[in-house]
């Protein structure tokens, strides 16, 4: 680990710490305010990469795991109007996304950085953000996996509505998943133009 690679770590530390306080606050009916500061770590993963290689990215990935458990780990003995503002099942939903779909992120960006410019960034970003976003919310809410922490109590999340107020019905947090999905997907194509900048100003140093 160099000192070139410590912005890049504080970056990712802050983007965790942000999304785990900004988690906490809705934005409409179907997403928090961490919905639109998460996504940040993919580009800050993919800048890694291009920039300083897989490695680096990857030890970046890491300590955004790191500072991701320790974050769950204090909301888990913070007690909010419903109970703990963290809870165990979403903890451990939250750090399996994280670390599969970042770690995947890495691995499609490296196989894939040799092409058009966009395209790792792009692709990897699109893949990582769909598997996270699948991983997260199936553990954290779906009745199938209730066995990963019996004793939290996710009933209302199998409420079953329409899917965003208008589609086919489905269990509630089947739409939280999809309002989720579909701002990752929108970050990652506007993530192109900081992607491209910095990384510019990075190599030319």
């Amino acid at each position: 680990m160099t000192r070139t690679h410590l912005p890049g770590i504080i970056a990712m530390a802050l983007i965790v710490v942000a999304s785990n306080v900004l988690v906490q606050f809705l934005y409409g009916n179907w997403l928090t305010w961490g919905a639109f500061t998460y996504p940040l770590a993919f580009l800050v993963t993919d800048i890694m990469n291009r920039v300083y290689g897989t490695q680096a990215a990857r030890r970046v990935v890491l300590v955004g795991f790191v500072v991701g458990v320790v974050c769950s780990l204090i909301g888990t003995q913070i007690m909010g109007e419903f109970g703990p503002l963290v809870t165990v099942r979403i903890a451990i939903a939250s750090g399996i996304g994280f670390l599969t779909a970042q770690l995947l992120d890495v691995s499609i960006f490296s196989a894939l950085r040799g092409g058009s410019w966009w395209k790792a960034p792009l692709v990897s970003t699109l893949v990582g953000s769909t598997v996270d976003t699948a991983i997260f919310f199936t553990i954290a809410f779906s009745g199938a996996f209730s066995f990963v922490h019996p004793g939290t109590d996710v009933s209302w999340a199998s409420e079953i509505l329409p899917i965003l107020g208008k589609g086919p019905e489905a269990p509630l947090w089947v739409s939280l998943a999809v309002a989720d999905w579909a701002v990752k997907l929108s970050l990652a194509l506007l993530a192109l133009v900081p992607f491209r900048l910095i990384t510019a100003r990075l190599r030319a140093t």
